[in-house]
């Protein structure tokens, strides 16, 4: 990637891809990739939410009533809040608020949350139908809903809906949620950017090089992978994606990760299982698995190229263990992780790697974009429709159901 801020490597083994199958597979991609620069200039289409010339659904002079409040909560499902915990998770330790995410239904969260003053938390709420029934259960629960409050903002499509009618009745204030995006490709959206602008993020600089993963050199990678990646998936030898993350940063980058594959690809009988394993700690626990285990995984990597402050000090503790003095956390982490590529291409076990080398605005949005790309093209590659969802409505309906 550009200027050196994303560092991606592809050692995925491609002896399952015979030649006449990567060429068919490259003509497809190149269709593909055509049809999808297209939809990136439709404002119909999902992926319009990549263009750079996006309309957001806000206006900044609109938040800045907003700006005062120290402290936020976030409450949502699924790909109305995953984005914006992926933001928080990445630029912690320079934003300046306290935030809280209600992302499940947690009693015994709720319970504790009601003991503060709720007055003095600004609460977005997300719901892209305007009917989750966590999402609205949840804002029940706090019981925040009040005539002219001043700390609410709710974010639904503009029709007849529940956090719609309540923007109504209770004249609260009210974001349109794009028509046209669903939940988990909505982070570079409304979504996704408004908590980020009221958290402190520069959310200009975030979308700034989205488009990146569409030029020259990165245009090659997206297609080795897309192309290596659909052929495992469909021989349905390799099942379990297995992102093993080094860096705390990206935890839940990868979260954002996991619904976006999950939901997109896991169709038809086809799918990768994602799942975030936290390195080096599951070293000592999953390692043994991955090494020797069923070959049905293949791992991306993980990890932050930079150096902690946090040095070892051995000084005369004990003499068999002096290599350790004076070296860094991150530099002990960093031998951990060279040490399993290398194992990696011992055993031809396949594996990408994602070395992120700085902590920017920029660069998030690189590895947002990147992945919808590469997941949107995967699933038309494997004949499925990446932007539905329909085996999770039976549940929904069964839901409503056994509720009324």
């Amino acid at each position: 990637m550009s200027k050196l801020n994303l560092i991606l490597k592809d050692s995925i083994r491609s002896k399952n891809l015979n030649n006449k199958m990567s060429s068919r597979l490259s003509f497809e991609f190149e269709k593909i990739f055509s049809d999808i620069k297209k939809e990136i200039n439709n404002n119909k289409k999902t992926l319009n939410v990549l263009n750079k010339n996006f309309k957001f659904s806000f206006k900044k002079k609109d938040l800045d009533k907003f700006k005062k409040f120290k402290k936020i909560a976030l409450v949502g499902m699924g790909g109305s809040i995953l984005g914006a915990e992926a933001i928080h998770n990445f630029f912690e330790k320079k934003i300046k608020k306290k935030v809280y995410f209600f992302n499940n239904l947690d009693e015994h969260q709720i319970t504790e949350f009601k003991k503060g003053n709720l007055s003095t938390v600004l609460f977005i709420i997300i719901s892209k139908s305007g009917e989750t029934v966590e999402t609205l259960s949840n804002i029940f629960s706090l019981n925040i809903i009040k005539k002219n409050a001043k700390n609410i903002i709710l974010i639904s499509e503009k029709k007849n809906n529940t956090l719609f009618l309540l923007s109504k009745k209770f004249n609260l204030f009210f974001i349109e949620h794009n028509k046209n995006i669903g939940g988990r490709y909505s982070v570079l959206s409304e979504v996704g950017m408004l908590p980020a602008y009221l958290m402190g993020v520069n959310i200009y600089k975030l979308r700034s090089n989205i488009l990146d993963c569409l030029k020259r050199k990165n245009k090659a990678f997206l297609k080795k992978s897309v192309i290596k990646l659909a052929t495992l998936m469909n021989s349905k030898k390799v099942n379990n994606l297995i992102f093993l993350n080094y860096s705390p940063e990206l935890e839940n980058f990868l979260f954002w990760c996991q619904q976006l594959i999950a939901e997109s690809l896991g169709k038809k009988n086809k799918g990768f299982l994602p799942m975030i394993s936290n390195v080096p700690k599951d070293h000592h626990s999953l390692l043994q698995l991955y090494l020797d285990g069923p070959k049905d995984k293949i791992f991306n990597i993980f990890s932050f190229g930079r150096n902690s402050k946090e040095r070892i000090n051995i000084q005369n503790l004990i003499d068999s263990k002096k290599f350790l003095n004076k070296k860094s956390l991150s530099f002990v982490k960093n031998a951990q992780k060279k040490s399993l590529v290398k194992v990696f291409s011992k055993k031809n076990i396949s594996y990408r790697e994602f070395r992120v080398t700085s902590n920017s605005e920029e660069v998030l949005g690189k590895l947002f974009s990147l992945f919808i790309i590469e997941t949107v093209i995967i699933g038309r590659i494997s004949k499925i429709n990446p932007f539905d969802q329909p085996a999770v409505e039976n549940v929904k309906v069964y839901t409503n159901r056994l509720l009324k």
